[in-house]
């Protein structure tokens, strides 16, 4: 697969030595939207979504947070929703919903956003 593919791997990677891979749980659709993020002690900020799931997205950092660090996500129109990071990696980072989305409502945000979701039949 190479980077301009709709989706990236289907595997969690870090560079943390000792952390496996796990596979992902959905099809990651490529998106560029602007979400709120909460981290604790710290105010809300925007930051910017590179791609997303029903599971999980990937997010671009200035001040990366640290693995295994427990945030709060909010997409336009959803509630605040929790998250685990579950991979840091040059200024990229992985969260895992604590609940994933419900089908629907994460093909209203595909529809909404604009978000390039593959296609695998």
């Amino acid at each position: 697969m190479s980077d301009n593919s709709p989706w990236q791997r289907e595997f969690w990677q870090t560079d943390e030595p000792g952390r496996p891979m796990r596979w992902r749980q959905g099809i990651r659709c490529k998106l560029k939207a602007q979400v709120v993020l909460r981290r604790a002690n710290w105010d809300k900020f925007q930051v910017e979504v590179d791609n997303f799931s029903r599971h999980g997205c990937c997010l671009s950092f200035i001040d990366e947070p640290t693995l295994d660090e427990r945030v709060s996500i909010k997409f336009e129109g959803l509630e605040l929703m929790g998250a685990l990071v579950c991979w840091v990696r040059h200024r990229q980072v992985g969260l895992e919903f604590e609940k994933p989305l419900h089908e629907a409502v994460f093909q209203h945000l595909v529809a909404k956003l604009g978000a390039l979701c593959p296609n695998r039949g």
